[in-house]
């Protein structure tokens, strides 16, 4: 069995896991162990923060492999990282392990129930969060290096177009058009 070559991420650094995954369409039981050993507690990790509970956590995370075996061939990595890919089947399936629960409520008296914290973010909202900046993460490393500074630099610490234009001892105008210019490549990016 020969390795494949490291596949280049968006970024152009290899990504490992994708090199796996994709030894892992061809049916190489070898790369699909060594993904099963690098990823499967993160994936573990997602489980359970979505359905609190060890045991499902663990039935849903063999439910997670058994599709990322037979779904390796549609890993597209010119749309998401290995791990972004992989965490979203994780937390899909353990999503649809919670809709398929019968809803405790229907057997419980209604004066049991608590009323929730409604500003409390809920283990769902924070894995989407975590995939959502993930995805943005893997979106400004495709920007040119100016272009990412500038809107990091504008938008994280808030600082107003003049004082980009004085850091970048460049034109007011030309300022603009950059940020302009890599908002859009940003938006098609976390479009697709």
């Amino acid at each position: 069995m020969s390795a494949i070559p490291l596949q280049q991420s968006l970024d152009g650094s290899a990504d490992p896991l994708a090199a796996l995954l994709a030894q892992v369409a061809e049916g190489r039981r070898d790369a699909f162990e060594s993904l099963y050993r690098q990823t499967s507690a993160t994936m573990l990790g997602i489980c359970l923060r979505v359905l609190r509970d060890r045991e499902e956590a663990e039935d849903v995370l063999q439910e997670v492999y058994v599709a990322v075996w037979s779904k390796a061939a549609q890993f597209d990595q010119q749309r998401a990282r290995a791990m972004t890919w992989l965490g979203t089947i994780a937390r899909n399936r353990a999503i649809d392990r919670v809709r398929a629960r019968p809803s405790p409520a229907l057997h419980e008296p209604i004066e049991d129930h608590e009323l929730a914290d409604d500003e409390a973010p809920t283990p769902a909202a924070g894995i989407d969060a975590a995939l959502e900046r993930a995805q943005l993460d893997d979106c400004m490393d495709q920007l040119e290096p100016k272009r990412r500074s500038l809107i990091r630099t504008a938008f994280f610490e808030n600082v107003t177009y003049d004082v980009l234009a004085l850091r970048a001892e460049a034109p007011l105008g030309s300022v603009k058009s950059w940020i302009r210019r890599g908002l859009q490549q940003l938006k098609a990016c976390l479009e697709r």
